[in-house]
């Protein structure tokens, strides 16, 4: 049936070429790994192993997190309260495309290899691309927010925003701010005097950015349960292990009836040497 309905989608994708976002729609880009509910796609409750294509919309509200793998084999991690469109993602001719208007973002990214390939995150204020590494995005009240992790990311402000960093304008016309690994940038409305430029990551901001994108493997519901009313339970079990320990080691090895003690006989000393 999911064949089929390729198959339908590529006929219409051939008469109605120059409707492009008609074509996209339905064409796979990768799938839903893991996810903390309170997680939608395309404004429906979605779940682990569900198929991500172009276009899809995935949001998250304040206690949801979703973890996507891109066909290429790129991973996407998103916080709460944040949404992400992938507006296209072609993992041949790796050419990627991401809209993020709200939250938090990280991504790993495969090496890109391809002569025209792209990966390219976009906020309302600001472009970010990669060629392969590891990095951060949040955005929110008209502020864009990238950490690199690892690797090379270029940061392009838009919407009249402008950078200025080491090299001219000559040689840098796009006035795009370079971040390595270690380094971040802030684009604003607030253009500092000197432009945007790259800055070290405070390591406390680091962590609380890896932190935010976490998305554990374990189901929240099992989690939940276990820190309520599972615990009890477990500790429950702890403590009736242990006194059966201890009143194995009392017995020795002895698998018949214990013997009664005589009052004064040190304990491990057998009766018969008391009498």
């Amino acid at each position: 049936m999911e064949t089929l309905k390729r198959l339908v989608a590529g006929a219409l994708c051939l008469l109605l070429s120059p409707l492009p976002a008609v074509c996209a729609a339905g064409q796979r880009a990768g799938q839903i790994n893991a996810l903390i509910p309170a997680a939608t796609k395309n404004e429906q409750a979605t779940k682990a192993k569900d198929e991500l294509d172009w276009n899809d919309l995935l949001k998250t509200a304040t206690s949801g997190r979703v973890r996507a793998g891109l066909d290429d084999g790129s991973i996407l991690s998103v916080g709460s309260n944040s949404e992400l469109r992938v507006l296209q993602h072609d993992a041949a001719s790796q050419q990627t495309s991401l809209e993020m208007n709200a939250g938090r973002l990280r991504s790993k990214v495969v090496k890109i290899t391809q002569p025209n390939g792209k990966f390219e995150v976009h906020t309302p204020n600001a472009v970010i691309g990669v060629v392969g590494t590891d990095f951060f995005v949040e955005y929110g009240n008209n502020k864009t927010t990238v950490i690199c992790y690892t690797g090379v990311v270029t940061v392009t402000p838009q919407g009249g925003a402008h950078t200025t960093n080491n090299s001219s304008n000559a040689a840098n016309p796009n006035n795009a701010v370079t971040l390595n690994a270690g380094q971040m940038v802030e684009v604003t409305s607030e253009i500092p005097p000197a432009g945007y430029q790259s800055q070290p990551t405070p390591g406390d901001l680091q962590r609380a950015s890896i932190d935010s994108t976490n998305v554990p493997d374990l189901p929240v519901a099992v989690a939940g349960a276990t820190s309520a009313w599972h615990w009890p339970l477990i500790l429950g079990a702890f403590a009736g292990a242990a006194v059966g320990l201890t009143f194995a080691v009392d017995r020795g090895t002895t698998t018949g009836p214990v013997p009664p003690r005589i009052p004064g006989c040190p304990v491990g000393v057998p009766p018969k040497q008391c009498q």
